[in-house]
């Protein structure tokens, strides 16, 4: 994973359907520019005008069936785009930079949500983005009942192809949380697991301090004296 120069971190959210990722990685973005600061939001698939026609093709409930390893290819070239057009300008930049979903992603729903081999999509991943990984992942984790719950109450009209019962079933979801966990075991000085299953304000404030604290840890003075002291 590349060092972040100076104040410049990269933050992903991750999570399964439902779990809220979007609307607590928007009110992080305003949190942090209070806090004084330089903050980009972006999202996946998308962020890119080739990112936002290749959303279309993988999430339009309407598009015709593909095999999964189509999509991890669909998804790396919107996310190749993003990170030379978007974030990687941006933490040269010195921003921190706020994204809904990353590679992981790819390796949740893909891989453990369909069967892709992991090696094959991490090789993949890295081919994309250049080796960039996010410095820190927020994982907003909710059972699969209560997430897709969320989303059948809201606009229909908003539901993607991975929401679509006939297509993805509730097994589909389970294996995807499921790997979700398993990613954030593995790594755990990367990922915060936060409990999203209670009010949207008590999981945004949980997510807003372990990012604050993450990036005031982070920072090199603060390194220099654990190294020192």
């Amino acid at each position: 994973m590349e060092a972040a120069r100076g104040g410049a971190r990269f933050i992903a959210f991750e999570g399964p359907d439902g779990a809220g990722k979007s609307s607590v990685a928007e009110r992080l973005a305003t949190r942090l520019s209070a806090e004084g600061h330089s903050v980009l939001l972006t999202r996946e698939p998308g962020g890119t005008r080739l990112g936002e026609l290749v959303r279309g093709i993988l999430l339009d409930p309407a598009s015709v069936a593909r095999a999964p390893e189509t999509d991890a290819f669909l998804f790396n070239a919107a996310r190749s785009q993003l990170v030379r057009e978007v974030i990687r300008p941006a933490m040269a930049r010195g921003e921190v930079v706020v994204c809904d979903r990353f590679a992981d992603s790819t390796l949740a729903y893909q891989g453990y949500g369909s069967g892709v081999d992991l090696a094959m999509l991490r090789d993949l991943e890295s081919r994309a983005t250049g080796g960039l990984r996010p410095d820190l992942v927020i994982l907003l984790d909710a059972p699969v009942a209560v997430g897709l719950a969320r989303r059948g109450r809201g606009d229909p009209t908003s539901l993607t192809r991975f929401e679509d019962e006939t297509r993805h079933d509730a097994a589909f979801h389970e294996r995807v949380r499921r790997g979700y966990l398993e990613l954030a075991g593995a790594d755990p000085g990367r990922w915060r697991v936060i409990d999203a299953n209670r009010p949207r304000d008590d999981v945004a404030e949980d997510v807003a301090e372990a990012v604050l604290r993450f990036l005031v840890a982070s920072e090199p003075s603060n390194h220099l004296e654990r190294i020192h002291g």
